[in-house]
């Protein structure tokens, strides 16, 4: 995977854990989950169309 294996890994998460902080990983593992969610939705769905109507310029008359 990548050329990292198991003993890097753990090495990072250790490294993570000393940074943050064992209270702050599954605030952390929840953004990068929700990160990763959003990221995949919008990335299947359709672009949305925009419906909202634009505003129409009224006819200048002229006097005469």
């Amino acid at each position: 995977m990548f050329g990292i294996g198991m003993p890097e890994l753990i090495i990072i998460l250790v490294i993570i854990l000393v940074i943050f902080g064992a209270g702050k990983l599954p605030e952390i593992g929840r953004g990068i989950g929700e990160a990763i969610r959003n990221f995949r939705k919008s990335s299947t769905e359709p672009p949305e169309i925009d419906v909202t109507p634009k505003k129409e310029e009224k006819p200048v008359e002229k006097k005469d």
